[in-house]
Protein backbone atom coordinates (compact mmCIF):
# COMPACT_ATOMS: atom_id res chain seq x y z
CA UNK A 1 0.00 0.00 0.00
CA UNK A 2 2.96 2.36 0.49
CA UNK A 3 2.71 5.38 -1.79
CA UNK A 4 -0.87 4.64 -2.82
CA UNK A 5 -3.96 6.40 -1.57
CA UNK A 6 -7.14 4.32 -1.31
CA UNK A 7 -10.38 6.31 -1.38
CA UNK A 8 -13.61 4.40 -0.76
CA UNK A 9 -17.10 5.85 -1.05
CA UNK A 10 -19.64 3.05 -0.86
CA UNK A 11 -22.83 3.76 -2.85
CA UNK A 12 -25.67 5.09 -0.72
CA UNK A 13 -23.46 6.01 2.26
CA UNK A 14 -22.52 9.45 3.53
CA UNK A 15 -18.83 8.72 4.21
CA UNK A 16 -15.52 8.71 2.41
CA UNK A 17 -12.76 6.45 3.77
CA UNK A 18 -9.16 7.35 2.93
CA UNK A 19 -6.20 5.08 3.72
CA UNK A 20 -2.55 5.80 3.06
CA UNK A 21 0.70 4.22 4.24
CA UNK A 22 3.72 6.43 4.86
CA UNK A 23 7.28 5.20 5.17
CA UNK A 24 7.92 7.32 8.25
CA UNK A 25 7.36 7.12 12.01
CA UNK A 26 3.95 8.13 13.35
CA UNK A 27 5.29 11.08 15.37
CA UNK A 28 6.86 12.59 12.25
CA UNK A 29 3.65 12.17 10.22
CA UNK A 30 1.73 13.81 13.07
CA UNK A 31 4.17 16.75 13.16
CA UNK A 32 3.64 17.26 9.42
CA UNK A 33 -0.11 17.54 10.10
CA UNK A 34 0.13 19.90 13.08
CA UNK A 35 2.99 22.31 12.39
CA UNK A 36 1.84 25.04 10.00
CA UNK A 37 5.32 25.49 8.46
CA UNK A 38 5.31 21.79 7.54
CA UNK A 39 1.63 21.64 6.56
CA UNK A 40 1.99 24.37 3.95
CA UNK A 41 4.75 22.36 2.27
CA UNK A 42 2.52 19.41 1.39
CA UNK A 43 -1.22 20.01 1.70
CA UNK A 44 -2.85 20.34 -1.70
CA UNK A 45 -1.79 20.31 -5.33
CA UNK A 46 1.71 21.39 -6.35
CA UNK A 47 0.47 24.08 -8.71
CA UNK A 48 -1.03 26.11 -5.84
CA UNK A 49 0.62 28.19 -3.18
CA UNK A 50 -0.61 27.32 0.30
CA UNK A 51 -1.48 30.18 2.64
CA UNK A 52 -2.45 29.49 6.22
CA UNK A 53 -4.52 32.28 7.76
CA UNK A 54 -5.18 30.48 11.05
CA UNK A 55 -4.24 27.10 12.49
CA UNK A 56 -5.06 26.44 16.15
CA UNK A 57 -4.68 22.66 16.58
CA UNK A 58 -6.46 22.40 19.94
CA UNK A 59 -9.96 21.70 21.21
CA UNK A 60 -12.20 24.47 19.91
CA UNK A 61 -9.39 25.88 17.77
CA UNK A 62 -10.11 27.05 14.26
CA UNK A 63 -8.25 26.73 11.02
CA UNK A 64 -8.45 28.50 7.70
CA UNK A 65 -6.18 28.09 4.72
CA UNK A 66 -6.23 28.93 1.04
CA UNK A 67 -4.73 27.43 -2.06
CA UNK A 68 -3.82 30.21 -4.48
CA UNK A 69 -3.26 29.70 -8.19
CA UNK A 70 -0.16 31.81 -8.97
CA UNK A 71 -1.14 32.11 -12.65
CA UNK A 72 -4.74 33.25 -12.33
CA UNK A 73 -4.82 34.48 -8.74
CA UNK A 74 -7.84 32.25 -8.04
CA UNK A 75 -8.21 31.32 -4.37
CA UNK A 76 -9.72 28.15 -2.90
CA UNK A 77 -10.40 28.48 0.81
CA UNK A 78 -11.06 25.85 3.45
CA UNK A 79 -12.00 26.18 7.10
CA UNK A 80 -13.12 24.29 10.15
CA UNK A 81 -12.98 23.70 13.89
CA UNK A 82 -11.04 21.13 15.91
CA UNK A 83 -13.02 18.94 18.30
CA UNK A 84 -10.84 17.61 21.12
CA UNK A 85 -7.10 18.02 21.23
CA UNK A 86 -5.57 16.45 18.11
CA UNK A 87 -3.35 13.45 18.79
CA UNK A 88 -1.92 10.68 16.62
CA UNK A 89 -4.62 8.40 18.04
CA UNK A 90 -7.55 10.65 17.15
CA UNK A 91 -7.92 13.94 15.33
CA UNK A 92 -11.45 15.29 14.79
CA UNK A 93 -12.32 18.41 12.83
CA UNK A 94 -15.03 19.92 10.69
CA UNK A 95 -14.15 20.72 7.08
CA UNK A 96 -15.84 23.20 4.76
CA UNK A 97 -14.85 24.40 1.29
CA UNK A 98 -15.56 28.11 0.70
CA UNK A 99 -16.67 27.29 -2.83
CA UNK A 100 -19.42 25.04 -1.48
CA UNK A 101 -20.57 26.70 1.75
CA UNK A 102 -22.91 24.86 4.11
CA UNK A 103 -21.71 21.42 3.05
CA UNK A 104 -19.64 20.55 6.09
CA UNK A 105 -18.02 17.22 6.81
CA UNK A 106 -16.87 15.83 10.14
CA UNK A 107 -13.42 14.32 9.60
CA UNK A 108 -11.53 11.91 11.82
CA UNK A 109 -7.89 10.96 11.37
CA UNK A 110 -6.10 8.08 13.05
CA UNK A 111 -2.38 7.41 12.63
CA UNK A 112 -1.38 3.80 13.29
CA UNK A 113 2.23 2.93 14.15
CA UNK A 114 3.53 0.03 12.08
CA UNK A 115 7.12 -0.23 13.28
CA UNK A 116 8.62 2.81 11.58
CA UNK A 117 5.80 3.14 9.08
CA UNK A 118 2.46 4.84 9.58
CA UNK A 119 -1.01 3.98 8.33
CA UNK A 120 -3.21 7.05 8.02
CA UNK A 121 -6.98 6.37 8.21
CA UNK A 122 -9.35 9.24 7.56
CA UNK A 123 -13.13 9.13 7.59
CA UNK A 124 -15.11 12.09 6.27
CA UNK A 125 -18.80 11.99 7.24
CA UNK A 126 -21.27 14.21 5.39
CA UNK A 127 -24.88 15.04 6.20
CA UNK A 128 -26.13 13.53 2.93
CA UNK A 129 -25.08 11.28 0.07
CA UNK A 130 -25.43 14.30 -2.22
CA UNK A 131 -22.94 16.30 -0.14
CA UNK A 132 -20.53 13.38 -0.14
CA UNK A 133 -20.88 12.92 -3.90
CA UNK A 134 -20.38 16.65 -4.44
CA UNK A 135 -17.08 16.49 -2.61
CA UNK A 136 -15.95 13.54 -4.70
CA UNK A 137 -16.91 15.25 -7.96
CA UNK A 138 -14.97 18.38 -6.93
CA UNK A 139 -11.68 16.63 -7.75
CA UNK A 140 -10.76 16.07 -4.10
CA UNK A 141 -9.25 12.66 -4.83
CA UNK A 142 -6.68 14.10 -7.25
CA UNK A 143 -5.73 16.92 -4.87
CA UNK A 144 -5.53 14.50 -1.97
CA UNK A 145 -3.30 12.05 -3.84
CA UNK A 146 -0.98 14.81 -5.00
CA UNK A 147 -0.79 16.25 -1.49
CA UNK A 148 0.11 12.84 -0.07
CA UNK A 149 2.86 12.48 -2.69
CA UNK A 150 4.22 15.81 -1.50
CA UNK A 151 3.96 14.61 2.11
CA UNK A 152 6.02 11.52 1.18
CA UNK A 153 8.72 13.85 -0.20
CA UNK A 154 8.62 16.06 2.91
CA UNK A 155 8.91 13.06 5.23
CA UNK A 156 12.02 11.89 3.35
CA UNK A 157 13.56 15.36 3.72
CA UNK A 158 12.65 15.50 7.42
CA UNK A 159 13.81 11.97 8.24
CA UNK A 160 17.47 12.80 8.84
CA UNK A 161 16.54 16.02 10.67
CA UNK A 162 14.03 14.22 12.90
CA UNK A 163 16.59 11.52 13.70
CA UNK A 164 18.98 14.23 14.99
CA UNK A 165 16.29 15.92 17.13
Amino acid sequence: MSGRTTVTAEPGTTTIEIIREFDAPRDLVFRAHTEPDLLRQWLGPRRYEMRIDRFEARDGGRYRYRHVDPDSGAKYGFRGVFHGDPSPDLWVQTFEFDGWPGHVSMDTLRLEDRGGQTISRTTSAFSSVEDRDGMISSGMEDGLSEGYERLDELLVRLGPIAARS
